[in-house]
C-alpha cells in the first residue's frame, strides 16, 4: 500500500530544500574548493613595490591580504571575513572591504572599522627581505 504525497508534504520538502540552498556558504563564486590549501611558508607573495602605501593587495589563492599603512610598514591579515567567511575583495580608503555584508577592516591592524563583522581579521606572518614579501 502506497501513500500519496499531500500538498503540505510537497510544500514542506520544497521549502526545506530551498532553505538548505539559501543557507549555503557564498561569496566565493567560481571557487573550485582547492583554495582551502594555504600557501606554503617561504613562498613569495609580492614585491614591496606591488603594495601601495596607504593600501594593499589581496592574494585570493593564498587567502592573505598584505597592506602598507605607512611607507615601509607591511602588515598581513587573513582574507577571510570574520562575519560569515566570505573572501574580502577590495582594499580602498584605508580599509579592507568584504562584499557580502559590507564589513570593513583597518589596513593598519585588521580591526573592525564597520559592518557586521564581530572581530578583527587575524594577522598572518610575513617576512620582508629587500624587495621581497614572503609568507613566514
Amino acid at each position: 500500500m502506497t501513500q500519496r504525497s499531500t500538498r503540505r508534504t510537497v510544500l514542506l520538502a520544497t521549502g526545506a530544500s530551498a532553505l538548505a540552498v539559501g543557507c549555503s556558504k557564498y561569496g566565493d563564486e567560481g571557487d573550485s574548493g582547492s583554495s582551502d590549501v594555504k600557501a606554503s611558508s617561504g613562498q613569495e607573495l609580492a614585491k614591496t613595490t606591488d603594495i601601495p602605501v596607504g593600501g594593499g593587495k589581496i592574494f585570493k589563492d593564498e587567502k592573505v591580504v598584505v597592506t602598507q599603512p605607512a611607507k615601509g610598514d607591511f602588515k598581513a591579515f587573513s582574507a577571510i571575513c570574520t562575519h560569515q567567511g566570505c573572501t574580502v575583495t577590495t582594499v580602498a580608503d584605508g580599509t579592507i572591504d568584504c562584499p557580502c555584508h559590507g564589513s570593513k577592516f583597518k589596513i593598519a591592524d585588521g580591526s573592525v572599522a564597520g559592518g557586521p563583522a564581530p572581530k578583527p581579521l587575524p594577522a598572518e606572518q610575513i617576512k620582508v627581505e629587500g624587495n621581497s614579501i614572503t609568507l613566514a
